[in-house]
């Protein structure tokens, strides 16, 4: 399969058949080097009950661009999943959109490294993560 292929079908599974993404709203592209890059525009509804954005839509927006960047990265189809997920929480954001960047640091046969990068739409940084995705070479049936 070529990399514009697979950019094209990973952008209709998580815009058209990912009920998560339509929730919180959030839209997914791919940058020039293939980086994943998830966006939320602010919605209220996602805050915490001291009016910042609460910590589990960081967690969200960074392991939905960590996967989608893993993802990218094969031609081929396969079965991504999460296995290990470490998050920083660098500042809190209150009222803003956020952007989830992640990019493979190293492709393994069975693993992937990834870091993921959160800005708010002022450029500032308030969060970090680097995960491990596990990589299967079947889609389940």
């Amino acid at each position: 399969m070529e990399r514009a292929q697979r950019r094209e079908e990973l952008l209709r599974l998580f815009h058209e058949r990912a009920p998560i993404a339509k929730t919180f709203g959030m839209r997914l592209a791919f940058d020039d080097r293939d980086r994943a890059v998830v966006t939320l525009p602010y919605h209220p509804g996602l805050d915490h009950g001291l009016g910042g954005i609460h910590g589990g839509v960081y967690a969200t927006l960074l392991d939905s661009a960590g996967w989608f960047a893993c993802a990218v990265a094969r031609t081929e189809r396969c079965w991504i999943a999460t296995s290990e997920m470490s998050v920083h929480f660098l500042r809190p954001a209150r009222r803003v959109g956020l952007r989830a960047v992640g990019d493979v640091l190293r492709a393994g046969r069975r693993q992937d490294v990834v870091q993921m990068h959160l800005w708010d739409d002022g450029g500032d940084l308030v969060g970090h993560a680097t995960g491990t995705f596990l990589v299967l070479p079947h889609l389940p049936r």
